[in-house]
């Protein structure tokens, strides 16, 4: 029987150089994408997956993460004091979302290193890995896709989405087989091999990997088993290749839109599109944007 996922790993202890100055006195993982900050999207996703406990790897200058899904006393009393109960149910809904733990990655060494450090946290059990600069918008949470495709194949799961191939240097990209089984929708693959950032020419396929992985527990003495690579940090690509010699890693081909959030292009057009979808905002906003003379 397969291992039900209840823990959800966000690292979330990067620097966020591409967008300093912004980033210089607040984390990137709360820069606000309309009205709420990236991070929450990722975890309204874990929690529309059915997943409820979270992980979040933190490190310096990070607590404004921490205080965001805290209860917030002042505030609270603040808007009800007011009578403003919409604000305030929005607000507490935030602090009751979800369980969440916090673990501190002490130097910035790389995706593989900021898993790793959540070992004691997980335990020896399956777990999902969120980066909250990738923001997805689906129609079933992406999330719940790998899962789906987890508990049918019981191994870990690597989300993927088509590149262009002249922007697929950018990005680690899988060697993998198409399954058999995999039945009219074509997304279900076994990896051969992960390459990261390969020449265009070079890449053995357009599937590139995006933040959203399933791990099983074994993953934790193969990143323990692996040497850093370039800048010291240790790969969670190599972890998860060190990994595929004791057990089938797959891809799934996921359905939705993908938003690179940790680009400021991709920021941009995250913003548009996710306000141009909301009930409140999206028609007036259309109206201004078609009145723009650019």
């Amino acid at each position: 029987m397969t291992a039900t996922v209840r823990k959800a790993v966000f690292p979330a202890a990067g620097l966020g150089t591409r967008f300093l100055p912004a980033t210089k006195s607040q984390p990137k993982e709360m820069l606000p994408l309309v009205d709420k900050p990236l991070i929450q999207y990722g975890v309204e996703e874990v929690l529309a997956s059915g997943v409820e406990n979270i992980i979040v790897v933190t490190g310096r200058g990070k607590s404004a993460i921490e205080d965001h899904f805290d209860v917030s006393c002042e505030l609270e009393h603040t808007l009800e004091s007011r009578g403003k109960q919409a604000d305030l149910d929005q607000v507490r809904r935030i602090s009751d979302l979800i369980h969440i733990s916090y673990t501190r990655q002490k130097e910035a060494l790389g995706l593989g290193h900021a898993v790793s450090v959540t070992k004691e946290l997980v335990g020896e059990e399956p777990f999902a890995v969120i980066l909250a600069d990738d923001v997805i918008h689906s129609e079933t949470p992406c999330l719940k896709q790998l899962l789906d495709v987890y508990n049918k194949v019981g191994g870990a799961v690597i989300a993927v989405m088509e590149v262009p191939r002249d922007r697929i240097s950018a990005y680690g990209v899988v060697d993998a087989t198409p399954l058999d089984d995999n039945g009219p929708t074509g997304r279900l693959f076994q990896v051969n091999d992960l390459i990261e950032k390969p020449p265009a020419a070079e890449a053995p396929s357009n599937l590139a990997i995006i933040g959203r992985y399933v791990l099983t527990p074994e993953i934790f003495p193969c990143l323990d088993a692996i040497e850093p690579g370039s800048g010291g940090e240790l790969q969670l690509t190599d972890g998860i290749k060190k990994l595929m010699e004791s057990q089938t890693v797959y891809a799934y081909r996921f359905e939705g839109t993908r938003y690179d959030a940790g680009d400021k292009l991709g920021f941009l057009k995250a913003t548009v599109e996710f306000a141009l979808r909301r009930e409140d905002l999206g028609e007036k906003f259309r109206e201004y944007l078609q009145s723009l003379d650019l």
